[in-house]
């Protein structure tokens, strides 16, 4: 609601003031216009009272006038107007006065909390804060009660006192009406006298003749006061000084008085200044934008000082539009008035009022009050009446003519209604408030009774105002006589005047009571469709009143501020329009109320852009634009056809909204695009835009360049070390400067979304960027120099400012090079602009501080603002023959290029592989080929299968240092180890298909430094990715056992003992591929310890061929290597032994065979030790003892019997049929034997998922017994030796005794303890198929003790009771090694079933 500096007491009493006429002579008039003022202008800023006057009332008590003001006016006539509207020209002063009245925009921003919402008010009064909900009552409770309010509305005010000003008299009530009239003559006339008799007889034809119904006099004795003026710089003082005894000796004392004026003279000291204070009463379009409420000590509601009715405001009008007109000439107010001149003025106005309208209100008063009770014929006292007294009175006189309404009904002027009216208003307007009270309650009762709407209205709105005006009465306000009041005036009455000055008062009298939402209904119900303006206005201050409630309604003050806009625009306040838009803008923005949104920054865009606010309305439309709009395509249409429009009229480079960018999806490329395919050749994949961002994948390729970081720098990797990155996105590492090296494109990517449902058209795209250099220099002193293209498109630095387009699509994303500025033209159907978007990318939000969580904060992003370094080299690499399918195992052989495409020299390359095992450059540079091979295109190094004893081995020794890269980094062995500019070279490159079937990812990592040290950036890296489809190709099982034969019968001629190799070979090939058949054209062994010794072959001439799903059994001899070959620690050899099954022979320990066969071999070592490791960190962990760890030397030993470490290479043919060819392809198997009787297989279990386990409501079954380790049961080999058949007459002798030796060997290299039990009865079921009735005789059980690899033979006798064929295979033989403490032997494995068949003689 509407605050000014005076309070709603003070308000109301000067709304209603006793009113003064002048007439003055045309002498006096000139002498007055020398201060550019006519006389009532004048006497206006003095005719507020400083001292208290005193009048008595009926009953002669002495009543005080506090603060009295009166209001002075030229008399004008007029003819006669209605009081039931104003006129045009009223209206268009009203709305005058509040265009001219707007916020200053220097004002102090004030902030009101209401609840969440922050709402922000221009204008210079106290602020409000409440940042805590708890406390935002109290704050806005002290606000509220504060001598300044929170808001205020000046323009609001000017229309308030401007409307009170020029309301018409009217015939219901007289507080409009004069009271007395000025006539004022100069000294200088030749007789004054005469020209105050012409004066008197003048207004005395106003007030009487009839001629003229305005103005209106209150009482037919109007007061005339006779007023003398002298110029003190003109006429004769004496002469005024008798002629004014003359007048106090006709008019007496009391009624006349001599102003002396113009006392300053033009020899007076220029310089001297003298205030003005006419101009804020007189120049009221400039009033409130001169004046500051809240430091001025005058009452700005005083504007009665202009005018009284419709007569004496028009004549104001008329007079501001005349350029002769006193009010409007050039020069400044009051030029001839000193300082003693407005005293002299101030004092006449106290002189007038005390003795001259003070006792003529006191006696009209008694007048009034002694004619009614005359009339009464009861107390000569107003104050001892009852309210009969006053209850009677004569019916109004109608005319006969005049229709029977009840707002039509007229009182003659001497009805007793209408002198109680006259004296309640006459005791209103000397602040004798209470005297007032009564004399309306009882004139209401008159009006009410005789059914005279208006008058009662009249009664019942002042009796309101004078209980309100009371104070310390005890008597409350009487809000529901205003309201009756409001509705007979507007309802019955259809006066709209009367209802909006009664709406006016009562609204500012409940507001000081606090009561604003009674406040907010009574003014929306004013609200109308006959002015906008004053719809506007009091919508306004509607909101203002929901804003200011105990609990702020702060959706309706937005809701009826948009109310308002909308009224304060169709009255062509466009600019108050703004300002209610823009408050209401605040509540509704960013919550959820789109639509609203939409419709206010529409809004508040067309009003700017009348405004001549361009920028202000694109600011609008931008939000219409660049948010989420639910409205339809059609009217998002005319939104941005709308934007445009107002677009083209913005003279700088204007930010375009549309289309959106996605800052945070901003991708930013440093390098050349890597090239496509050339014929044959494959180029690296490296990376590109059109790769999506993997933060695993990210995560690889970090490592893998880590383990190449270490081994360029003797396997440390360096502190400050950070990954390379090519391509920098919101999830990538920010917040160091990327790097970029001079004369290499930067490619920026940016996400475009269009928000609308309308297509947008996007044409001549290009980047704006700006380069600094850094740095000083001896001969320049230049310590920064800035290179932009924001102007111009001419080269700059290297080739920054060139861009490449990929599409103008807007729904999918284009690039470009360089960064800061997107550069665009944007047109939608006839209309195109020109503009620029910032990209403004914010890092990751903080979240590590107090500070940081408690406020929004966000660290920085550097993806935009590279460094450029010095020329690095630059390497493209390139396969030929690089296979997208491979069968698992095939070993195929291609071709790698690498080409150094920059300026600088290159070196130290290397590359590394997530998949170490597939591929191999070779252990030396170049590996020669055998003729043979050469023509066949084989991978592998052949030679003639050699003359020697059939299915023996070919043997050679290699070292494992010759293949392995321990650290999984291969140094790329290149000519001179540097690469120069623009030189390229060519290296074979051996592929191995994975063991397992399916599609595999496998990652190349290409590391190369330059050549000159001591650069930025250290390295670059060039990525590769390939797929390989592998098929399915050969199974390999293979297991191994000991022979059956007993050491002394199998010693071959090298000396040492045998076991058995069994390799089963299936081929699980679906004829994939087009695959016929496979061969297997050798198998090979390599180990430190063991070699394949001879193929055991019982078809000698059948070659080995397995089509479709055929399966092949291959049994080989293998024996322990020679001392001298077998490899010491220090130097890890390997043996390889070859068996050839064809005419040619692969030697197996050449490239590429032994280089995938020892990268294999490394990959498991790593898991072995791997697994290892975690195994022993588990038993550290829980602490082991002295004993378990003899327990575990002990196992070890048990262990080394059973351990073989044999690896087999099979080497295999496919014969394809693709395209009708036949093709021939190789490949290589490996599997690993580590242990005597344990199955290996090439083919790596898959891991199937776990199943779900099951509640279990009962406890555990205890844990079973721990048997003894398995490796204990390889301790000692057991041979029965007994003839094969025996007969033996039984009919002769029932019992037939057989010799049989049991022969014992130690195959551990410790002391073992041995058990013998003979009467053990197998129940296996292989000794249930033959018969069983035989028993061992003799000794049944035997200890004995064998040393390390001893042998001992041990005779025993089985006895037989019938023929029949018997299992000689039951005795149970226990060990253990010496030194276990465990006395738990563990039974030893039994060979084959020993069968014996005994026949009848």
């Amino acid at each position: 609601m509407a605050q000014c500096v005076q309070s709603v007491q003070e308000f109301v009493q000067d709304s209603f003031v006793p009113m003064v006429a002048v007439l003055c002579s045309e002498e006096a008039e000139r002498v007055t216009r020398k201060n550019n003022l006519n006389f009532a202008e004048l006497l206006r800023p003095f005719c507020r009272l400083t001292s208290e006057g005193h009048i008595r009332d009926p009953s002669n008590q002495l009543q005080v006038v506090k603060n009295l003001r009166i209001c002075v006016n030229n008399l004008v006539t007029s003819p006669t107007t209605t009081s039931t509207s104003l006129s045009p020209a009223q209206r268009q002063l009203l709305s005058d006065v509040v265009s001219s009245c707007q916020p200053q925009e220097s004002a102090v921003t004030n902030v009101v909390m209401a609840g969440d919402y922050e709402l922000n008010f221009s204008d210079d009064c106290v602020k409000a804060s409440t940042p805590w909900y708890s406390v935002w009552r109290e704050t806005l409770l002290e606000i509220k009660t504060s001598k300044y309010s929170s808001v205020t509305t000046p323009w609001f005010e000017a229309y308030r006192e401007n409307f009170l000003q020029s309301m018409p008299a009217s015939d219901h009530e007289f507080l409009n009406h004069y009271l007395a009239c000025l006539l004022v003559v100069s000294s200088t006339e030749a007789v004054p006298v005469e020209q105050f008799l012409k004066l008197s007889q003048e207004q005395h034809r106003i007030q009487h003749s009839g001629e003229y119904t305005n103005p209106k006099w209150f009482i037919p004795n109007t007061l005339k006061y006779y007023v003398l003026l002298h110029d003190m710089c003109e006429g004769d003082e004496q002469r005024a000084d008798v002629v004014y005894e003359d007048m106090k000796q006709k008019y007496g004392s009391q009624g006349c008085y001599l102003l002396k004026m113009n006392s300053r003279t033009f020899s007076a000291n220029v310089d001297e200044q003298i205030p003005d204070p006419w101009s804020q009463y007189l120049h009221k379009n400039n009033l409130h934008n001169q004046v500051n409420i809240a430091n001025s000590s005058t009452c700005t509601g005083c504007f009665k000082y202009s005018c009284n009715n419709y007569a004496v405001h028009t004549d104001l009008k008329k007079g501001a539009k005349d350029s002769n007109s006193p009010a409007c000439a050039a020069g400044s107010h009051g030029a001839c008035l000193t300082l003693n001149d407005h005293d002299y003025i101030r004092q006449f106005i106290q002189e007038f009022t005390f003795r001259g309208l003070l006792p003529h209100i006191e006696k009209t008063i008694r007048q009034l009050n002694d004619q009614l009770v005359s009339r009464k014929g009861l107390s000569r006292s107003l104050f001892t009446a009852t309210k009969k007294w006053f209850g009677g009175g004569k019916a109004p006189e109608k005319s006969i003519s005049e229709p029977k309404s009840t707002c039509g009904l007229l009182y003659p002027p001497e009805a007793p209604e209408l002198q109680i009216r006259k004296m309640a208003d006459l005791c209103l307007l000397v602040q004798h408030y209470d005297l007032a009270y009564s004399c309306y309650h009882t004139a209401k009762k008159d009006f009410l009774s005789d059914q005279a709407m208006l008058y009662a209205a009249g009664a019942l709105e002042m009796a309101a105002v004078s209980a309100f005006l009371q104070g310390g009465a005890s008597r409350p306000y009487p809000a529901h006589y205003m309201d009756t009041a409001i509705q007979t005036y507007r309802d019955v009455c259809k006066n709209m005047v009367l209802a909006e000055r009664c709406a006016l008062l009562s609204a500012e009298i409940l507001k000081s009571q606090g009561k604003y939402s009674e406040a907010a209904t009574l003014l929306i119900k004013m609200t109308s469709e006959d002015s906008d303006l004053r719809s506007a206005l009091l919508l306004e201050q509607a909101a203002h009143c929901f804003i200011n409630m105990r609990n702020p309604m702060v959706r309706k003050f937005a809701f009826h501020m948009i109310l308002s806009g909308h009224r304060f625009s169709k009255a062509g306040q466009r600019r108050h329009a703004l300002r209610c838009y823009c408050q209401a803008m605040q509540v509704y923005k960013e919550r959820g109320w789109s639509l609203a949104e939409d419709h206010i920054n529409f809004t508040i865009g067309r009003q700017s852009f009348t405004l001549r606010q361009p920028e202000e309305a694109v600011t609008a439309f931008r939000q219409i634009l660049i948010n989420d709009s639910r409205q339809t395509a059609k009217q998002q249409g005319a939104f941005l056809r709308e934007y445009l429009y107002v677009y083209k009229y913005l003279t700088t480079l204007p930010q375009l909204p549309l289309p959106c960018i996605h800052s945070s999806a901003t991708r930013v490329y440093f390098g050349h695009e890597r090239r496509l395919a050339e014929g044959e050749k494959q180029a690296a994949t490296h990376v590109s835009l059109d790769q999506e961002f993997d933060q695993d994948l990210s995560a690889m390729w970090c490592h893998l360049e880590e383990q190449l970081v270490a081994s360029a720098n003797g396997g440390v990797v360096p502190v400050n070390f950070q990954p390379t990155q090519c391509c920098l996105n919101s999830q990538t590492d920010n917040l160091r400067h990327p790097l970029a090296v001079v004369e290499e494109p930067i490619i920026v990517e940016v996400t475009f979304r269009n928000p609308l449902k309308v297509s947008l058209a996007l044409s001549s795209l290009s980047l704006l960027w700006r380069f600094t250099v850094d740095g000083s220099s001896s001969s320049k002193e230049m310590t920064e120099e800035t290179i932009t293209n924001e102007e111009t498109s001419a080269v700059g630095v290297g080739n920054m400012n060139k861009y490449a387009l990929r599409n103008c699509d807007l729904f999918s994303p284009f690039r470009n090079h360089m960064d800061f500025l997107l550069f665009t033209d944007q047109q939608t159907l006839d209309l195109m602009v020109r503009g620029k978007q910032d990209l403004n990318i914010l890092g990751p939000r903080l979240n590590l501080t107090k500070e940081d969580k408690m406020s929004v904060r966000h660290g920085p992003d550097r993806r935009l603002n590279p460094i450029i370094t010095a020329p690095m080299p630059l390497m493209e690499v390139f396969f030929l023959q690089f296979p997208t399918a491979l069968l698992c195992g095939e070993i195929r052989k291609a071709y790698v290029e690498f080409c150094n495409v920059s300026g600088v020299a290159l070196c130290g390359l290397r590359v590394v592989s997530t998949h170490a095992a597939f591929f191999t450059f070779g252990s030396q540079a170049t590996t020669p080929l055998s003729p043979t091979s050469a023509e066949n295109c084989s991978p592998y190094k052949t030679v003639a299968t050699p003359l020697q004893r059939a299915s023996e081995a070919t043997e050679s020794l290699v070292s494992a240092d010759d293949f392995r890269q321990p650290s999984g980094v291969i140094e790329i062995p290149i000519d001179g180890s540097i690469l120069q500019p623009g030189q390229s070279t060519q290296l074979p490159l051996w592929l191995r298909g994975p063991d397992q079937e399916g599609v595999h990812e496998i990652n190349f990592l290409f590391y190369y430094e330059s050549a000159e040290k001591g650069l930025k950036i250290s390295h670059r890296v060039l990525r590769h990715t390939v797929f390989i489809c592998a098929s399915r190709s050969l199974s390999i099982q293979a297991s191994a056992c000991r022979s059956s034969v007993p050491p002394h019968h199998c010693l071959d001629e090298k000396g040492s003992s045998g076991t058995l190799v069994f390799i089963d070979v299936e081929n699980i090939n679906t004829n994939e591929g087009g695959v016929r058949e496979f061969h297997i054209v050798q198998v090979s062994s390599s180990s430190q310890h063991w070699r394949l010794h001879k193929y055991i072959n019982p078809n000698k001439d059948k070659e080995c061929k397995l089509g479709s799903r055929e399966r092949a059994k291959l049994c080989f001899r293998a024996t322990r290597c020679k001392p001298s070959e077998a490899t010491s620690k220090a130097v890890e050899k390997y043996t390889f032994s070859d068996l050839s099954m064809g005419n040619e022979q692969i030697i197996s320990s050449t490239t590429p065979c032994g280089d995938f066969f020892f990268r294999c071999l490394t990959l498991e070592t790593q898991e072995a030790y791997g697994a290892s490791s975690r195994i022993s960190s588990v038993s550290k962990s829980q602490g082991s003892v002295p004993t378990e760890n003899r327990s575990s030397d002990l196992t070890d030993i048990a262990k080394e019997c059973s351990e073989l470490d044999l690896n087999i290479i099979v080497i295999w043919k496919a014969y394809v049929v693709e395209d009708n060819k036949q093709l021939i392809l190789e490949g290589q198997l490996h599997v690993a034997l580590q242990t005597i009787g344990k199955e290996a297989t090439s083919l790596t279990a898959k891991e199937e998922a776990q199943e779900m386990v099951l509640l279990k409501f009962k406890s555990d079954l205890p844990p079973p017994v721990i048997l003894p380790s398995a490796e204990f049961c390889q301790l000692i080999k057991t041979n029965l030796h007994y003839p094969e058949t025996c007969t033996h007459p039984f009919v002769q002798e029932s019992l037939c005794l057989v010799p049989v030796t049991l022969t014992l060997s130690n195959c551990s290299l410790a002391q073992v303890d041995v058990i013998i039990d003979l009467r053990h009865k197998s129940s296996s079921p292989e000794s249930l198929e033959v018969h069983s009735s035989f028993a061992w005789v003799g000794q049944s059980q035997y200890k004995l003790q064998l040393k390390p690899k001893e042998v001992l033979c041990l005779t025993l006798q089985a006895c037989f009771l019938q023929a029949g064929v018997y299992n000689l295979n039951t005795p149970r033989v226990f060990a253990k090694p010496s030194e276990q403490s465990i006395m738990c032997e563990t039974s030893q494995q039994t060979a084959t079933p020993a069968l014996i068949v005994i026949s009848n003689a």
